[in-house]
């Protein structure tokens, strides 16, 4: 008799398959009917949403086709299409990425400088004509070669976007199991590692050293093998196939940024660690998020595809990782926060108020009793003084560190655990478990590319914030003595 367990969850099928029963050519049809004639209800104007959008790429002043899926149920008075879309994202990028380029309307703007696109165009223009002249004067015009065809990715200067239903579920990141494979999925987690924008091939242009044209590749994968001979008409016909040579110039790259997120403390199993997610960042989405930030990410939840060795060595245990579509911020910053007028004008009549100082030490924590004095501290910490920097470059901090001290039962961890909800950039540790190198920064192997990296600890984490470490006393003086450079130089 077997002595395994049996397993606690089965597997869960994955419904990420093409739908057979669906004509996509009948859903590209609806998708450019919603892109042209889809209005706002909300817009007084009544102009075309989508169609400004695209006007607005046609003129080179927007990079994002933003399809909102809530647009999407309103116009078509159903969530059927809707629901397909969040089933298939990755093939409805493309549907919406082919329906907005029938229906783009032509640029009504001048531009001076040219971008690789253009110059690419008008080389193809005339490599096209130079042939056509030589096809003529052998008395036989020549079919279109089907490898010189520019491929739309080239050419398209936009990406498409899906924004989730403003009511969609916000799962957590344990949530997210094999069953929402090739779905849109949005989730909640914080940002513990960013790594550096890279560019990342998207469409690899070779030239063929005998028949001059250029052969096309789109890249789909993180890894791609280049190809070595032409598959051109031309280079068939004389049966020496010509060698080809990369041209980086007129290639196409996009911005790439990978960042590791691990889902919130609160969220975490009793008795369990942590879990990691890794989040590709493509596009105009890179370099929107920081590491302590706490996000709402909506992407599509993708295997990592592996090739060669790697691919056998793997077996049928495959990795994941989500592709980012649309980050949300759980804290506005400081500088991103926009005060009405009502706003500013209520905060001229508090300034007037001669017992401000006491109503806003009240309001901290109103659910804990007593303490005053205590939360007038709080909120002093929270506002903070004026930094100042002389004139030899000596900076001093405007900014004042609190220790609070009592006996067990008095709401020192509740007071913490509030200010971290509180300030827009918080971190909440304890010094029990947070050794010196885990408040600072950790040496750890980037999976990428295999160097060695710093990732940051709660006090990286909490830079132009607060650091809220519980049981400080409670920390080995060796680890103690490692933030006092922290708390005074702010460095």
């Amino acid at each position: 008799l077997s002595t395994r367990e049996p397993c606690a969850e089965p597997f869960a099928e994955v419904s990420t398959m093409a739908d057979p029963s669906i004509d996509y050519q009948i859903e590209s049809e609806k998708v450019q009917d919603f892109l042209k004639n889809f209005v706002s209800e909300y817009d007084d104007n009544s102009t075309e949403k989508y169609m400004d959008m695209l006007q607005e790429i046609a003129n080179r002043s927007r990079r994002v086709l933003d399809v909102e899926l809530d647009d999407v149920i309103s116009h078509f008075a159903n969530d059927e299409l809707a629901t397909e879309i969040r089933k298939n994202t990755r093939r409805y990028q493309t549907i919406f990425s082919e329906a907005a380029d029938a229906v783009m309307p032509q640029s009504t703007g001048v531009f001076m400088d040219d971008d690789v696109v253009d110059v690419l165009m008008r080389q193809r223009e005339a490599q096209l004509e130079e042939a056509e002249r030589a096809a003529l004067a052998a008395g036989q015009p020549a079919p279109p070669d089907p490898a010189h065809v520019l491929p739309p990715s080239l050419t398209r200067r936009y990406e498409v976007r899906f924004a989730a239903p403003v009511k969609e579920n916000v799962v957590k990141l344990r949530e997210v199991k094999a069953q929402h494979i090739g779905q849109m999925v949005v989730m909640k987690a914080i940002v513990t590692r960013v790594q550096d924008v890279r560019p990342m091939m998207q469409v690899a242009v070779y030239t063929c050293e005998e028949c001059g044209f250029e052969i096309y590749q789109d890249v789909t994968s993180s890894t791609f093998s280049p190809m070595e001979q032409c598959p051109g008409n031309r280079c068939k016909m004389n049966a020496r196939p010509g060698q080809l040579f990369l041209q980086t110039r007129g290639s196409k790259f996009m911005k790439y940024q990978e960042v590791k997120v691990q889902e919130l403390a609160e969220e975490v199993p009793v008795g369990s660690i942590p879990r990691m997610l890794s989040v590709q960042m493509k596009g105009e989405l890179t370099r929107t998020v920081a590491p302590g930030d706490m996000v709402d990410i909506t992407g599509i939840f993708l295997p990592i595809q592996y090739t060669g060795f790697r691919a056998m060595k793997a077996g049928l245990v495959a990795n994941v990782y989500l592709e980012a579509l649309g980050v949300k911020q759980h804290k506005q910053k400081y500088a991103e926060q926009v005060h009405s007028d009502e706003l500013k004008q209520q905060i001229r009549e508090w300034a007037q108020d001669g017992d401000i100082y006491s109503k806003l030490a009240r309001s901290l924590a109103p659910e804990i009793f007593g303490h005053e004095d205590i939360k007038k501290a709080i909120i002093l910490l929270l506002i903070g003084g004026v930094s100042r920097t002389l004139a030899d470059g000596m900076k001093l901090r405007g900014d004042m560190h609190l220790c609070l001290m009592g006996d067990p039962g008095v709401a020192k961890s509740q007071l913490l655990k509030y200010v971290t909800k509180l300030a827009p950039r918080a971190v909440y540790t304890t010094g029990r478990g947070s050794s010196g190198v885990g408040l600072t920064a950790s040496v750890m192997r980037d999976p990428v590319t295999s160097d060695m990296v710093l990732e940051g600890g709660a006090l990286v984490l909490a830079d132009m914030g607060v650091c809220c470490i519980d049981e400080f006393d409670k920390m080995e003086e060796s680890d103690r003595t490692a933030i006092h450079e922290v708390m005074e130089q702010q460095t």
